[in-house]
């Protein structure tokens, strides 16, 4: 069916209820909206769906969760682990609580058990679910960090890790093949719950949890020292985040943790925040001027689903706030646990960090100062948690710590990033330096002196519709073609395009094998240190960009970064137009 022809049909289907046929009555002369929420099904990509909330086969709504939801529950009944069951939870966003509940039924009345969180839980806690609780999958109704018109739908699997190859494939194969809304399953809740598919989890779950994350602590003696000196800032932008961290950071014994009394209820609308994102500064403005207020030590913000995190720390010699980048803050939970536990006598035999290959390479000469296997994967936290599952398969190596962007792990409970338990190592740390005299801040710069100035950046190109997305692929398709030698004075070393499974040495011409799975992306090693990397985003119309290199100061890996980025940032407009 054309655009038009599936707009027809829910205009006038049974099927679909009375405010969808309402919503979209509302857009019958703008045929470019008609389109753009018709010309296509909400892509379920190896992560799930993400998109903006209203009706219409590209959009999020009731009748596209059901249907991605059917096509996850024939294949569980294919794999004959409908017993097992599902976890779901889900976040603080607009229909969050309508979409996890609609899942479940769908789930029941294909008679697969559902797990249901009673409210909003954070993403990190659905991971430790599905694996508390035994169950085949999980899902979480989430859009991360996106603005307020956006939710997602994301699926883990048994280990608790969001799905990976073949499952991914084999999965998203069963949502296409769901062409026929009539074909998709519900029931009633009071059915599902006395017949024993459905069951509500809460506090249980929540106990355990807090159990393992205050197990990833190192010095309690030192927290407890400190507890009365060290003042903390925290706000969880609205999200699931406050609840968690709340209670860790009082159960460890921590004395002054001021939350941002605007932020911390609850809002979809997110009303303080243009952007409920860790990442843009602007979303920290209530967060600093609280901590200006109380002379904070450290200033922590969650995204809505809490699984990233945002740091500033007080510089002593300025007595500014300074922004931490998600590498710089992993870095420092890192270092901090390599070097404690060596000491300690408590790190564990082949210890290994997983990073990702946009994650900053600062990691490289930290994992060898400490003798920790550094592996590499693929962008996305989910190659990380088939890491650890690997690692336990192949008796190889124990997994310490895995970072990427403004999300880590520290242990093996969970297997995506959890902010809680980065926000509890970072405080710990946080709570040794104010026992050494210094900051965190003052730490990162010891760490820029030993290791080397490393600085990265992400820069984002959106692309909407089907325009945006024949523009994506035309960067992507050029510069394949053009095959780079030169990014602004910065020469080409090798050139990695795991689409192809390749590694191209441009000196010696030879090739050689990634190693790493399929996927659409371009890696640039350059000379003296740097590298940029391009990929379009799984889940939204973007394409990424990122980068990083290595200076001799902080201005001078600053003005670097710069340079780099405007090179690249000219070079993707130039190939969009």
């Amino acid at each position: 069916m054309s655009y038009r022809d599936t707009y027809d049909f829910w205009m006038t289907d049974d099927y679909f209820d009375e405010d969808t046929k309402k919503e979209l009555a509302a857009i019958a002369d703008d045929e470019a909206e008609i389109e753009d929420r018709f010309y296509r099904d909400l892509v379920f990509g190896t992560g799930g769906l993400r998109g903006v909330i209203g009706a219409g086969t590209n959009r999020m709504n009731f009748y596209t969760v059901r249907k991605a939801t059917q096509g996850l529950a024939n294949f569980i009944v294919k794999q004959n682990a409908q017993d097992k069951g599902v976890a779901i939870a889900y976040d603080s966003r607009k229909y969050s609580p309508e979409f996890a509940a609609e899942a479940a039924l769908c789930l029941c009345a294909n008679g697969i058990k559902s797990y249901l969180f009673e409210s909003l839980r954070p993403t990190p806690e659905l991971s430790y679910a599905v694996r508390k609780l035994g169950c085949t999958a999980g899902i979480v109704i989430t859009a991360s960090h996106n603005p307020p018109e956006y939710n997602g739908y994301k699926v883990y699997w048994e280990d608790g890790a969001q799905i990976t190859a073949p499952k991914d494939r084999e999965i998203i194969a069963e949502v296409k093949a769901v062409t026929d809304f009539h074909t998709v399953k519900t029931m009633d809740k009071q059915e599902a719950l006395d017949k024993g598919l459905l069951t509500i989890i809460g506090a249980e779950i929540d106990d355990a949890y807090m159990e393992e994350l205050k197990k990833q602590i190192i010095h309690p003696e030192i927290i407890k020292e400190q507890s009365e000196n060290i003042k903390i800032v925290y706000t969880p932008f609205h999200g699931t985040g406050l609840v968690p961290v709340k209670r860790v950071l009082s159960e460890l014994g921590f004395k002054n943790v001021y939350i941002v009394p605007e932020q911390e209820l609850p809002d979809p609308e997110f009303t303080t925040l243009e952007y409920p994102n860790p990442e843009d500064p602007k979303a920290f403005e209530l967060a600093l001027k609280l901590a200006k207020e109380k002379n904070a030590d450290i200033v922590l913000a969650t995204d809505p689903d809490a699984d990233r995190l945002g740091i500033y720390a007080l510089d002593t010699k300025t007595g500014k706030y300074m922004p931490f980048t998600g590498n710089m803050s992993g870095l420092i939970i890192a270092e901090y646990q390599f070097r404690e536990r060596t000491k300690c006598g408590l790190m564990p035999k082949n210890p290994a960090m997983v990073k990702t290959i946009v994650t900053t390479n600062m990691a490289d000469p930290l994992a060898a100062d400490y003798n920790v296997n550094l592996i590499e994967v693929l962008t996305g936290f989910k190659f990380i948690g088939e890491q650890i599952k690997f690692f336990e398969q192949n008796n190889s190596y124990n997994f310490v710590m895995g970072m990427e962007s403004y999300g880590c792990l520290v242990g093996t409970y969970a297997r995506d990033k959890d902010a809680p338990v980065a926000v509890m190592c970072l405080c710990e740390a946080a709570a040794y330096c104010k026992s050494q005299g210094i900051t965190l801040w003052d730490h990162m710069l010891d760490l820029y002196e030993k290791y080397g100035y490393y600085k990265e950046g992400l820069y984002t190109i959106t692309l909407k519709g089907v325009t945006g997305a024949e523009k994506i692929r035309k960067i992507m398709s050029s510069l394949r073609a053009e095959s780079l030698t030169q990014i602004d004075t910065l020469k080409v070393l090798k050139v990695r395009d795991y689409e192809k499974n390749t590694i191209t040495d441009l000196a010696t011409g030879e090739v050689t094998e990634s190693g790493l799975p399929q996927s659409n992306v371009l890696y640039y090693d350059l000379e003296d240190g740097a590298w940029a990397c391009v990929r379009p985003s799984g889940t939204e119309p973007k394409i990424k960009l990122y980068y990083g290199i290595k200076g001799t100061s902080l201005d001078d890996a600053d003005a670097k970064l710069e340079a780099l980025q405007t090179a690249l940032v000219e070079k993707l407009n130039k190939l969009a137009e």
